[in-house]
């Protein structure tokens, strides 16, 4: 089985591009929400948060996601401590999830593929790509943010430019190029580089 990463930056549309995967009876890992699931149910992990960043973490054994976020945002120290704590959890659970699926090929969606090193996990990594200005606006909206706070998440992320580098296939999500037909002949691509395919005519 193809194991593929699907990742860009904040307000690309990876989740966009996944659901389309999804139609086509791809099964698709979304880390972000695995993320929200492991922090709420894994008491290891509550008990990790709750040490390093105080017991406003957690509300009633919720995870305080504004609190949390008001912590990590604006410092590079505390991201890169939850992200230490969340991560390996996360590529964990995605590991346990990918031995579970019977496809040609898998989707993990993530943000930070690449800054949590779990491309060495996968096979080929598709980039999702839209211009800042774009990206921007679509957060802006999505989370009903202002713009400085969405600056302030995508300084903590790779550049995009260097992101689309680093992977094997870039899809464009720049309201210029259609988005359906780019992942329709992506789809067919990857059909035919799964070792699952391939064994059926061999």
């Amino acid at each position: 089985m193809l194991k593929v990463g699907l990742t860009g930056g904040i307000g690309s549309g990876k989740t966009t591009v996944s659901r389309i995967f999804m139609l086509l009876g791809i099964p698709v890992f979304n880390a972000d929400i695995a993320a929200k699931t492991i922090m709420n149910e894994d008491e290891a992990l509550k008990k990790a948060i709750i040490r390093h960043f105080g017991t406003k973490a957690y509300t009633r054994g919720a995870p305080d996601r504004n609190y949390i976020a008001s912590l990590v945002f604006e410092n590079e120290e505390n991201l890169a401590t939850l992200n230490s704590l969340v991560h390996p959890a996360v590529i964990q659970s995605a590991k346990n999830w990918m031995q579970q699926q019977n496809a040609p090929y898998i989707i993990k969606e993530a943000a930070l593929i690449f800054e949590s090193g779990s491309q060495e996990e996968l096979d080929l990594v598709i980039g999702v790509y839209a211009p800042k200005h774009l990206r921007v606006q679509r957060t802006m909206q999505r989370d009903g943010t202002d713009r400085e706070s969405v600056i302030k998440r995508m300084n903590n992320q790779i550049n995009e430019e260097m992101k689309m580098k680093l992977c094997d296939f870039v899809l464009y999500n720049d309201e210029q190029r259609l988005l359906i037909p780019q992942v329709l002949s992506l789809h067919e691509y990857l059909l035919l580089q799964s070792p699952k395919i391939s064994n059926q005519f061999s």
